[in-house]
C-alpha cells in the first residue's frame, strides 16, 4: 500500500465558546473566539496531522466566505497540512458560525449558521470527485452533520455512490442531531451511507438512536456482513468499543481533565480511520485514536487539542 491520503466533505465553521455556563445564550455574556471548527473540518486537521507522520496527506473539500472568519479557518488547515484546493472562497457570504454554550451538567446548547453562510456553497460534485481522485484518496470521511443540510445531503451521498463505486472506502460518523430527527430524508441518508461505509464510528448516543435495545454484538455482526471492515463504538468517558474480523476490542478512556470535549469525537475518528487506512490493526489504532480524544478534551477549542502521532504515542505511552 502507497501513502494514505485521507479525504472529508462538508461544514467550515469558526466557533464561540461562551465562558459562563447555564445560559443557553439566552443572556449576555462573554464569548471565546473564534475557534476553526466544523465537525469535518476538526477530522481533516487531525487525519492530515496524523497522515504526516505516515508519509501521507488530507484533502478537503468544503467553502468559506471571502472574510476573516474564512481566513482563520483557512490559516489552521493549510499549516496542519490540509491540502486546499477543493476549498472554496465564497465572495459575498459569510463563513459559517457556531456558537456554543456548556452547562453544569455537561450537556451543551448550539447556534448555528450554516444554511445561510458559505458553508454549504461546496464545489460542484464532478469538481470534488475528479479532485478527490486526482490526489489517490482512499477514504472519503463523512460526518452526519453535514446531512442536516438539504442541499449537503445530496451532494455529499452522492459523492460518497459516485466514489464507492470506484473502490474508495467510505467512513461515517453519524454524528446525529435530534433535532433533525423529523426530517426523514437525514435519518435515511445516514443508513444509506452506513450501508456503504467501511469504517462505520457512531457514538453510544448514535448507537441509541439508530439501533434501539439492540446489543452491540448483534448490530455490529450486521454491518460487518454488510461490508464494512471496522465498526467503533465511541463512549466518551466510558472509552470504546472497536470490532473487526480479528474480534471485539474494548478500551477504558484515559483519565484527563476535560476542558472542552466538543470536536474530541472527531479527532478521535480522524486518527482512528488515518491509522486503519495505512494497514494499522484495529487494536493499535484504538489505542491512539484513544489517546488524540484525550488531549483534544484538554485544550478550549474544538481544534486545539489535535495532535501530531508523536504527541499521541507519548500519551498513549504515559497512559500505559
Amino acid at each position: 500500500m502507497g501513502a494514505v491520503c485521507i479525504g472529508s466533505v462538508g461544514e467550515l465553521l469558526v466557533e464561540f465558546v461562551c465562558t459562563e455556563k447555564d445560559g443557553h445564550h439566552l443572556q449576555a455574556a462573554p464569548y471565546v473566539g473564534p475557534f476553526p471548527s466544523g465537525a469535518p473540518g476538526i477530522f481533516i486537521d487531525q487525519a492530515a496531522r496524523v497522515a504526516a507522520g505516515l508519509g501521507g496527506r488530507a484533502v478537503f473539500a468544503g467553502a468559506v466566505g471571502d472574510d476573516a472568519f474564512g481566513s482563520v479557518i483557512l490559516r489552521r488547515l493549510v499549516a496542519d497540512g490540509v491540502d486546499p484546493a477543493l476549498i472554496r472562497v465564497v465572495a459575498g457570504v459569510p463563513t459559517g458560525t457556531a456558537h456554543v454554550s456548556y452547562n453544569s451538567d455537561g450537556s451543551r446548547d448550539f447556534v448555528f449558521n450554516m444554511a445561510l453562510s458559505a458553508a454549504s456553497h461546496l464545489p460542484s460534485g464532478s469538481e470534488i470527485e475528479a479532485g478527490f481522485l486526482a490526489a489517490g484518496i482512499s477514504v472519503l470521511h463523512i460526518s452526519g452533520s453535514m446531512l442536516g443540510d438539504a442541499a449537503m445531503r445530496t451532494a455529499g451521498v452522492d459523492l460518497c455512490q459516485r466514489l464507492h463505486a470506484k473502490g474508495v472506502a467510505i467512513s461515517i460518523d453519524p454524528n446525529i442531531r435530534t433535532e433533525l430527527l423529523t426530517d426523514h430524508g437525514y435519518l435515511d441518508s445516514v443508513n444509506h451511507l452506513m450501508a456503504l461505509a467501511s469504517y462505520v464510528l457512531p457514538s453510544d448516543a448514535d448507537a441509541d438512536l439508530l439501533f434501539p435495545g439492540e446489543a452491540f454484538d448483534n448490530w455490529t455482526a450486521r454491518l460487518l456482513s454488510g461490508g464494512a471492515r471496522a465498526v467503533v463504538l465511541k463512549r466518551g468517558d466510558k472509552g470504546c468499543i472497536g470490532r473487526d474480523a480479528s474480534g471485539i476490542h474494548t478500551l477504558p478512556a484515559h483519565a484527563v481533565e476535560v476542558v472542552d470535549p466538543t470536536g474530541a469525537g472527531d479527532c478521535f475518528c480522524a486518527t482512528l480511520v488515518t491509522l486503519l487506512a495505512a494497514g494499522q490493526p484495529l487494536r493499535l489504532a484504538l489505542e491512539r485514536a484513544n489517546a488524540a480524544g484525550a488531549l483534544a478534551v484538554g485544550k478550549l477549542g474544538p481544534m486545539e487539542g489535535n495532535a501530531s502521532l508523536a504527541q499521541i504515542d507519548a500519551q498513549r505511552t504515559r497512559s500505559c
